[in-house]
């Protein structure tokens, strides 16, 4: 199957185009849809990993019903039956890669969440002691577990990586109230999803959730602890001291940083194995994670 990198709807107007996703206006309600691209470095790359975006949004589909107790969601529909007629004639692109979504007023913080010590967050605390200032016991190893999750907001970037925030800079952007409900959230979705992600053998190291606001009530949006947006370690193989395997797009940009590339547009054209190898990897995860085949999921 063919990665497909470019999605345009006839006669429904496209109202933002992110790095995988693209958005359309349905009137009361967004259309959302994951295409194959891949991006590293902040770089879409030229070619996609072929069914990464059905991946993302059934694993997202799976985890919005597992964590709605929680938290209530933007989603309205995944089903094709909800798509506007204008759109049956583009089920087979749709399907699998869809959400119809409500609209909400996003709030401009990353709520990220971590649970082991690992990239960014184990580089300051090698020089500082400290993981986005918080600071943490001594001796931790990389990819040790930490003595309790962190919530470590981030704010939002146009382009390029999001900032990393300290909590009173979140509260002063949102307000104490909601900066003090979104951090409860984040960590009661992580640790719920990290101990059922421990049980199916996997490790859920960090993550990151995004919340707007519907109807005056605080939603959890967007995609929802996919291997973008997370970082997923296979618990058979994980040991501390050094950066285990994972399911996430870590397998590409361990290719591309062998390359003789600066990391600025455009970015170089991924080799058949890679791909094939990348798309191994997201369906095994779908897979670990629901018990099923992203074959046999429900569309």
């Amino acid at each position: 199957m063919d990665a497909v990198t470019s999605i345009e709807l006839n006669d429904v107007r496209k109202v933002a185009s992110g790095k995988v996703r693209e958005i359309f206006d349905l009137g009361d309600t967004f259309l959302f849809v994951a295409s194959d691209r891949i991006s590293a470095y902040d770089v879409v790359m030229p070619n996609g990993i072929p069914n990464k975006g059905r991946v993302l949004t059934q694993l997202s589909r799976f985890w919005f019903e597992q964590l709605g107790d929680i938290v209530d969601n933007h989603v309205v529909s995944q089903n094709l039956a909800d798509l506007p007629p204008i759109l049956q004639n583009q089920a087979a692109l749709l399907d699998g890669r869809f959400m119809i979504v409500k609209k909400c007023d996003m709030f401009p913080v990353e709520c990220v969440v971590r649970g082991y010590l690992v990239g960014g967050g184990y580089s300051e605390y090698r020089d500082k002691g400290t993981v986005c200032g918080l600071a943490l016991p001594a001796g931790l190893a990389v990819a040790e577990r930490l003595p309790e999750p962190l919530f470590t907001p981030a704010r939002k970037a146009a382009e390029g990586h999001d900032e990393n925030i300290d909590f009173a800079t979140m509260i002063d952007m949102v307000g104490e109230a909601t900066a003090q409900e979104l951090r409860r959230i984040s960590l009661a979705l992580y640790t719920r999803a990290a101990a059922l992600a421990y049980e199916k053998g996997i490790i859920i190291a960090d993550t990151k959730f995004e919340f707007g606001l519907h109807n005056g009530q605080i939603v959890l949006a967007d995609e929802v602890l996919t291997p973008d947006s997370s970082r997923y370690w296979p618990l058979d193989s994980y040991q501390t001291g050094a950066n285990p395997p994972s399911f996430d797009k870590q397998f590409v940009r361990d290719y591309l940083s062998g390359l003789d590339w600066d990391k600025t547009p455009p970015g170089p054209l991924l080799p058949n194995a890679v791909v094939e190898g990348a798309e191994k990897r997201y369906l095994e995860c779908f897979q670990l994670i629901t018990g099923q085949s992203l074959f046999d999921a429900a569309p």
